[in-house]
């Protein structure tokens, strides 16, 4: 960004102005030849020239000293009013986009209110109470433009909360606030910073036009002040308007134009992180989908005795969605699994079933409006239904993971591969930059990437989807869980590359001792990974048993139909021949047309 910003000539152009100055209301008491407030009231009104480079205002000051002098309060007010317009409004705005409820509500009908304000009538009612001030009028400017920032970042976390990455750093155990300072802002610093600069150069006209017209304090000296000065005796020494006009709009213009510079940076630059407008196609669908009612309890086939501990322990679990006109739509409807230790459990049905509400319900982390309305879910016979945030947060990513579906867009694009790697281990198991570095490169030699060391320091623009897959498994089992719930982890890879996974499934629950929960559509990979399955149709668990069984002698009509389904195994097609086409049909190469339709 600083690169892009210092090669765009305007940029550069206005990065020059504003520090010139900067600096020289910093150094004004070094580079004024004359003090603050003196004058020789004998030498009023002189010409330029001489010992008064500018000339001598009506009380005989130096214009130069003066202007060098009144660039401090009038920069100073103007850093005021936008340090207290962006704190304000950014971390309200942070706050309401992130988590919604009734701090939402409240706020927007704040700033609404705010907004709604007429600012002259406050400004003036705000004087005559606590009387003239530079620094209690640009405070007061300030909380009048906090609807700006207020509503730039409202808007702009509302759409970045769900992204799916945004999901996986809170299944990783990422506090609210971690999320919010590392995820949230990182996206949202972009238009705040070009808003800034715009609301900078706002303040510094908002405060020398009130200076001009005489709401100021008299007693400081201001490019304001200077041009209420100048305006009295415009006829007698109209130069006395023209070196405070120059200051001020040579300070608006240089942040208008840097705001300008800042966005052609950021979205032309190398630093520039696009973000990702990625949907996630859930089994929230099921919501709206007019689904037959089984009103058989489910069909369970008998299992080998054993002694192995639950570890995740589901009983009649049901997920609602509360609607805009009243009602709740549940998705999930008495749903009942059991995950023991070291065993892979697969749960498989077609899209909208509701398999990934049922995860999120295990994970804590149902979309807005969802809700557990009954069932039990425990974990080592915790209840983790109903627990609180701060409950689920400390078993999310350290003893229960989630590997989601979508690898590319679960990782944070304005992030390296290795950062995104090492916070959970800093912030789970308390390792230091270099340990957590250290662990995170064994993790990615452990997942099969060539290059560990390259993947680390790369962004996820510069990996490919197979990659990425194998970097969101070693961040989930990179603190040791014993429950690992992958969605549809072979999701839009190759074969090849879905064997590999796979595979690696298969030997990170043999070295780890975990049980994995796999949600999944495929049956392939089932019979390929799973001990046991769950069928699930309609929000409901249909059959459930080994995974022999369920291929050998499935007993219920919908696991029949999902079976029959599937293509490999079946009768190979007639090959294509002109011989085998009806009569007529040209034998030649199809145009592009025709092969489209």
């Amino acid at each position: 960004m600083k690169r892009g910003l210092l090669r765009n000539p305007l940029g550069f152009a206005s990065v020059l102005v504003l520090a010139m100055a900067v600096l020289s209301a910093v150094l004004a008491p070094w580079l004024a030849p004359y003090a603050a407030h003196t004058g020789d009231i004998a030498r009023a009104l002189e010409a330029p020239g001489g010992q008064h480079l500018l000339g001598t205002d009506t009380s005989g000051g130096d214009v130069l000293s003066n202007l060098l002098y009144a660039g401090r309060y009038s920069l100073s007010g103007a850093a005021l009013t936008l340090g207290v317009s962006s704190v304000i409004g950014i971390s309200a705005g942070l706050v309401s986009g992130y988590f919604r409820g009734w701090f939402d509500t409240m706020a927007d009908w704040a700033f609404g209110l705010l907004m709604a304000l007429p600012g002259m009538i406050v400004l003036l009612a705000a004087r005559a109470v606590i009387g003239p001030g530079l620094w209690s009028s640009m405070t007061i400017i300030g909380i009048l433009i906090t609807p700006v920032f207020y509503r730039l970042v409202r808007t702009a976390v509302l759409r970045v909360r769900e992204e799916l990455y945004v999901d996986a750093a809170r299944v990783a155990g990422l506090t609210d606030a971690r999320i919010i300072r590392r995820h949230i802002l990182t996206v949202v610093r972009t238009p705040v910073i070009i808003q800034g600069a715009m609301v900078a150069g706002a303040a510094v006209a908002l405060q020398a036009g009130l200076e001009f017209i005489g709401l100021g304090d008299p007693n400081i000296v201001t490019w304001g002040t200077m041009l209420n000065d100048g305006f009295r005796s415009i006829y007698t020494a109209p130069l006395l308007m023209l070196w405070p006009s120059a200051a001020i709009g040579l300070v608006c213009v240089a942040c208008v134009l840097l705001a300008n510079a800042l966005r052609d940076a950021l979205e032309s630059g190398s630093g520039n992180r696009a973000e990702h407008d990625a949907t996630a196609e859930g089994d929230a669908e099921a919501a709206a989908t007019p689904w037959a009612h089984d009103e058989h309890a489910p069909i369970v086939h008998a299992a080998p005795a054993t002694n192995t501990e639950d570890v995740l322990e589901v009983t009649d679990l049901r997920v609602g969605y509360a609607q805009p006109r009243g009602g709740t739509t549940e998705v999930v409807r008495g749903v009942g699994l059991r995950v023991r230790h070291g065993e892979i459990h697969g749960l498989v049905g077609e899209s909208g079933s509701g398999k990934t509400q049922t995860a999120f319900a295990v994970l804590g982390v149902l979309s807005d409006g969802g809700q557990v309305t009954a069932g039990s879910v425990l974990y080592h016979g915790t209840e983790l239904a109903g627990a609180s945030e701060k409950t689920l947060a400390a078993l999310r990513g350290r003893r229960i993971a989630y590997i989601p579906q979508e690898p590319m867009a679960n990782l944070d694009p304005s992030f390296t591969i290795g950062e995104q790697l090492t916070e959970p281990l800093r912030l789970h198991l308390g390792m230091s930059r270099s340990q957590a570095r250290t662990r995170a490169l064994e993790l990615l030699a452990r997942v099969g990437l060539d290059d560990p060391t390259r993947v680390f320091a790369s962004y996820p623009h510069q990996i490919s989807g197979g990659m990425a897959q194998r970097v969101l498994i070693a961040g989930a089992v990179s603190c040791g869980p014993d429950l690992l719930i992958a969605d549809e982890p072979t999701t839009a890879l190759d074969v090849t590359i879905q064997a590999e996974v796979l595979d690696l499934l298969r030997g990170l629950r043999d070295e780890h001792d975990m049980a994995i929960l796999l949600v999944t559509h495929n049956f392939g990979v089932v019979a390929d990974l799973c001990d046991t399955v769950s069928v699930m149709k309609a929000g409901r668990i249909v059959e459930t048993g080994p995974v022999r069984a369920i291929f050998h002698e499935p007993a219920h009509p919908y696991t029949r139909s999902l079976l029959a389904a599937i293509l490999d195994g079946g009768p190979a097609r007639e090959p294509w021949s002109a011989g085998t086409l009806p009569a007529g049909t040209p034998t030649t190469e199809p145009a592009p047309a025709e092969v489209s339709e």
